[in-house]
């Protein structure tokens, strides 16, 4: 395939790879390749545009972790309507033909999307660790569109700078291009310095984080699970000491708690009644209250 393979770069994006030996692929495998690739295309067009409808149309979904999904359709839909589509013809002929300004545009675009792609399910990922540890505040705040617009932008721009400006600007700061006739892919492709660096923060750090936000949200549900089933058991060992008593005419039932009442010089243990808070003050002045007591 001239002087790229179809493989992707380092960068996770659609820029080949770049060979010295050329290929060709025969006549079959194009047309599979093709297919292949015009299926894709389809499959994440038309899949992200359901996400975008379903946004539109239906207001209900307009709360602030949707609209970071639909920052990730928005991002995704576009790698299939555009960066795929322009990657299938130099994929299968290993020639650019589209001039060297739209390889900068597609570079741009490629690099831009597939990192606001990775962004975005960080973002996603934070917002659902907030929802789980700090649930209050997250309900509190949910609706508040501006704040989830920010972000969404900021992902955006985020993006943007991790590769952008070096695309754009490289040729100029060191003088000259490397890139051959009819190919296409960036400028730093073959700097190893900053690759090492900008691939940290697209995927190392992206990847931490992810795995830290969801651990801490299993943990934290874990540990809640845990927590209502001691309260659970907690609950049933009430139940289960509570007593049938009489209260002003009706039948109620009423947790006790078992205390010892000194009568001159001996004890009586008796059942307290929790929900009399007399009780707690002065017991002995209720001691002969059948509602409060029941002795034995």
């Amino acid at each position: 395939m001239g002087a790229h393979n179809g493989e992707f770069n380092s960068s996770g994006n659609l820029t080949p790879a770049v060979s010295e030996a050329g290929t060709v692929l025969p006549g079959y495998l194009l047309v599979i390749l093709s297919v292949l690739m015009v299926t894709l295309v389809v499959v994440v067009v038309a899949g992200n545009a359901l996400v975008i409808m379903a946004f539109i149309v239906d207001k209900t979904l307009r709360n602030q972790n949707n609209f970071f999904f639909l920052n990730l359709a928005i991002s995704d839909f576009l790698v299939g309507a555009f960066c795929i589509p322009v990657y299938i013809p130099y994929n299968l002929t290993g020639r650019w033909m589209l001039g060297k300004g739209l390889c900068k545009v597609w570079l741009v675009m490629d690099y831009l999307l597939c990192t606001a792609s990775v962004f975005n399910i960080v973002l996603i990922s934070y917002d659902r660790f907030l929802s789980v540890t700090r649930a209050v505040k997250y309900r509190a705040q949910r609706n508040r569109t501006h704040q989830a617009v920010f972000k969404m932008v900021l992902v955006w721009v985020l993006a943007f700078l991790l590769y952008g400006p070096a695309i754009i600007f490289w040729e100029a700061i060191v003088g000259q291009s490397i890139i051959p006739a009819h190919e296409c892919y960036a400028e730093f492709y073959f700097t190893w310095y900053f690759l090492l660096s900008a691939s940290t923060f697209e995927f190392f750090t992206p990847f931490v984080s992810v795995a830290f936000f969801n651990l801490s949200i299993y943990l934290n549900i874990h540990q809640r699970n845990k927590s209502s089933g001691t309260y659970a058991e907690e609950d049933t060992k009430t139940q289960r000491s509570s007593r049938w008593n009489r209260d002003g005419g009706v039948w109620s039932k009423h947790p006790f708690k078992v205390m010892h009442i000194n009568r001159g010089h001996h004890f009586e243990r008796v059942f307290l009644n929790l929900t009399c808070l007399d009780c707690w003050e002065n017991p002995r002045r209720h001691q002969e209250n059948i509602c409060n007591f029941v002795k034995f």
